[in-house]
């Protein structure tokens, strides 16, 4: 019997038998009514889950709908400086206003960790979070028995999603994301990859393809592979609501491919020849497939039974940015406005995850205003949520899957702008370092450091040069440009993520689960006592 790494590190910790994720019965697809996997459940995360649920849990009627909000490296520091900077942009001080999340009565703090990394990264967070299971980073929708690259680990080894649950149990399920919808926490709750970089099949390795099903690929064929994998799953019909980026992943290496509204003089990378968007629109021909913000207008709620969305080439633009894309694409509240409205039409209820990707693509970026604005159009998206469903039926959750480099230091005053340089209390000047030179209020340990590029709105033009570590003379600079980019101490090619916790804020039914220090895997276990996926899904099974 094998010892896995989690049963050595966790054993004597969560008091489980070392080796007991190691047995169990890997043959299950589809046999019975247990939905979840035995190694699933005997992994050590996903009992220390379930006992931490028993302290929490009196008698739930059962969520009918469960949304889950994750803004990528939206640290503590992160939702901080976007309060502040909400409220300044409404024309108070900041420091009082509140984003919509921080008024959800219940909150808890999340422990980050991967199962090989003290600092993690978005795959093994997301994976932890959908399944209830912490794993290895780099690699989605399997635990940490896998081995990153090597295709040939990955049977046996899946995990089912709380989105794959609520499939079974006939529910309606919607992913939404800013960032493209392989990358690594949207694919997380439909796909199953030794590497979260698998994209698409030009991203494998020779001894990958054919073998192991690109995420693109698993995305468009999710309904059939869960078939596949549950043959008594009777209610499962795919994947409602689809929208964010990545439409290179879907289009052949072709220009003839291209959309109207392509970057590239070739947008597509699949080096298969598959048209993906093609596939799909033959497997629902009653669905709508969009690709810019006239499609995305077009779709009535009502009458529209499902919607695939690819809106950019790559991932959707910066909030701040967002008007000058070519065809125009929607705000993260838009699609989530939109989504509810098309989910909600099942009686059943349904299960919708919203990522705002590119609050973490700020902040790799080293531009606190990307990543801020992002995060405010992210409490928009919640706000949008809250009115439109119903606390009493509808368990809404708001988290994090990591944090950033991203501080906030000095002694300025009361309402000195987030972005700009510290003005001590009771002066009206900069205040000065002990080098001479004034310094800003945010600021980040690592990354490309200082760039001055203006009215710039696109964070990500920083690459198109080299790191530019240390202090700079900040006296002629406006620091609250949109293409500002903070100092740094450490020059890297790009900021990095942070170790810390995260906090889990929970509003409506069954959000009372929300509390104390926790494995980032019990979120999983929230959704599912809250919703009863799990119980749903098992009758859906019969």
């Amino acid at each position: 019997m094998k010892m896995t790494k989690l049963a050595l590190v966790c054993a004597t910790v969560f008091g489980v038998a070392a080796g007991a994720h190691a047995g169990g019965d890997r043959h299950h697809h589809g046999h019975g009514l247990d939905v979840v996997p035995a190694d699933q459940k005997n992994n050590a995360y996903w009992q220390q889950g379930v006992e931490a649920l028993k302290e929490k849990y009196p008698a739930l009627r059962g969520a009918k709908n469960v949304i889950l909000f994750v803004g990528d490296g939206m640290g503590v520091s992160t939702v901080t400086a976007a309060r502040i900077l909400e409220g300044q942009l409404k024309g108070m001080l900041g420091e009082e206003n509140d984003l919509s999340f921080d008024t959800f009565p219940y909150t808890a703090m999340m422990k980050t960790y991967n199962v090989d990394a003290q600092t993690p990264d978005s795959a093994g967070t997301m994976t932890a979070m959908m399944s209830g299971v912490k794993t290895d980073v780099g690699v989605i929708g399997v635990d940490e028995d896998i081995v990153r690259g090597d295709c040939a680990t990955v049977a046996g080894n899946e995990l089912i999603t709380a989105l794959e649950l609520a499939e079974i149990a006939g529910k309606s399920t919607g992913v939404l994301s800013t960032a493209r919808i392989t990358h690594a926490t949207p694919a997380a709750t439909y796909a199953k990859s030794a590497d979260r970089n698998w994209e698409d099949i030009s991203d494998q390795p020779a001894s990958a393809q054919g073998e192991c099903e690109d995420i693109a690929s698993q995305l468009v064929n999710f309904e059939s592979n869960l078939k596949a994998r549950f043959p008594r799953a009777s209610k499962v019909n795919g994947i409602e609501v689809v929208m964010g980026g990545g439409r290179r992943h879907f289009l052949p290496k072709d220009a003839a491919f291209n959309s109207p509204d392509a970057v590239s003089a070739v947008e597509g990378d699949r080096t298969d020849g598959r048209d993906l968007t093609a596939e799909w629109k033959a497997a629902y021909p009653n669905g709508a497939y969009v690709y810019d913000q006239v499609g995305f207008d077009s779709i009535d709620p009502a009458t529209t039974e499902r919607v695939f969305g690819l809106f950019n080439e790559s991932h959707m633009q910066y909030e701040a940015d967002r008007a000058n894309d070519i065809a125009g694409e929607p705000s993260l509240s838009e699609m989530t406005d939109k989504a509810i409205d098309i989910l909600d039409n099942n009686r059943k209820g349904f299960f919708l995850m919203v990522e705002s990707g590119r609050i973490d693509h700020g902040h790799h970026a080293g531009n606190a205003h990307a990543a801020l604005t992002d995060t405010i159009e992210f409490a928009k998206a919640v706000k949008v949520a809250v009115e439109n469903t119903n606390p009493k039926d509808t368990l809404i959750l708001v988290t994090a899957d990591h944090s950033h480099v991203f501080t906030i230091a000095g002694y300025p005053k009361r309402g000195n702008p987030i972005l700009g340089k510290v003005v001590s209390v009771g002066s009206d000047t900069p205040a000065l370092a002990a080098d001479g030179m004034p310094y800003t209020t945010v600021g980040y340990m690592n990354g490309m450091g200082f760039a001055d590029l203006g009215s710039e709105t696109d964070a990500d033009a920083i690459y198109s040069g080299t790191p530019n570590a240390g202090r700079q003379d900040l006296t002629g600079v406006d620091t609250t440009a949109p293409g500002y980019h903070q100092e740094t101490l450490v020059p890297l090619g790009s900021e990095t993520h942070a170790g810390e916790d995260v906090v889990l804020y929970g509003k409506g039914m069954g959000s009372h689960l929300v509390g104390g220090t926790n494995e980032q895997s019990y979120v999983f276990h929230v959704m599912n006592a809250a919703g009863r996926l799990e119980k749903a899904a098992a009758k859906g099974m019969r």
